[in-house]
């Protein structure tokens, strides 16, 4: 279970830089406003699949509550800025 856990993870992230790479080209591109406020959206929800990866191995998955909620309030966060971009066009 462990490997598939790290597996998702991993795409999760991979796939998220990809998002936040084109973000990130489009907002030197453009200088649109809403393509930086993605880009922040997603490092943000990218940064908490890692740390929560990373978190989840060092304490031995003892501490799984706090994870999540950790987890969810920066995930959140980062969809509230990906919800701006959008609000922003």
């Amino acid at each position: 279970m462990e490997a598939v856990y790290v597996a998702l993870s991993v795409a999760l992230v991979v796939v998220g830089l990809v998002l936040v790479g084109m973000a990130a080209r489009a907002y030197i591109q453009t200088d649109n406003r809403a393509m930086l406020l993605l880009m922040v959206g997603f490092s943000l929800v990218v940064g908490a699949a890692v740390a929560t990866t990373f978190s989840a191995f060092l304490t031995d998955f003892s501490a799984s509550r706090i994870l999540l909620t950790v987890n969810y309030a920066v995930t959140t966060v980062g969809y509230l800025f990906i919800v701006a971009s959008v609000r922003a066009q």
